[in-house]
């Protein structure tokens, strides 16, 4: 049966410095993503959650054990992490993407502060997202390693830009300061591909 794989990082440890230091995304990456994708292996293996999407997994996880949740949420929501971030692009997004945040949060500064804000907001570990519900654009957040595919989740949608609020994410650099932290992310917000996931999602 084809296992899960970590996908690979597209950029190096050091590419989006100074914002995220080169030894954080390294942990992050060879340690902690790297982690869940082994023991979401070995949680599904020789069950019949073996061979399903990760998608898939998230739509029914209400059905599956406790290490498929937390080890298959970490799995996809870094895979996601990895790609809305790039060093030095756009500063903001532009095109259909653009209009869809000022019909819905009235302008891009507006959306910046709602998304900081559940990101701040979300009690100990846990992501922020900007999510498509019926064709709109919702903000919210999820606890621990749960997403907005999931059943369980109080915030459901086809999430389209996540930011990872856990402190293994932030705290080399900017130790108990995670909004300094989320300030600083939006220098390395990889516009082009939130802007792909949006039309795909729609």
């Amino acid at each position: 049966m084809s296992k899960f794989e970590l996908p690979s990082l597209p950029y190096s440890y050091d590419a989006l410095e100074p914002y995220i230091d080169k030894m954080t995304m390294e942990i992050h990456y060879t340690k902690h993503h790297n982690a869940y994708v082994t023991n979401l292996n070995k949680a599904i293996e020789g069950t019949e959650m073996e061979g399903k999407s990760l998608e898939d997994l998230m739509a029914s996880i209400s059905k599956y054990p406790m290490a498929v949740r937390n080890n298959g949420g970490g799995h996809f929501n870094h895979s996601l992490f990895w790609n809305v971030m790039k060093g030095g692009g756009a500063s903001q997004p532009s095109g259909k993407l653009s209009d869809a945040i000022n019909s819905s949060f009235t302008s891009f500064d507006e959306f910046k502060k709602a998304f900081a804000n559940a990101g701040a907001t979300r009690f100990g570990s846990g992501w922020a997202w900007l999510a498509v519900q019926n064709g709109k654009l919702a903000i919210g957040s999820t606890p621990n390693q749960d997403n907005p595919l999931m059943d369980i989740s109080d915030f459901k949608g086809t999430p389209i830009l996540g930011l990872d609020v856990w402190e293994h994410a932030y705290y080399l650099k900017y130790q108990n300061r995670r909004p300094d932290y989320i300030e600083n992310w939006w220098n390395v917000v990889n516009w082009d591909e939130v802007a792909r996931r949006f039309s795909s999602a729609k």
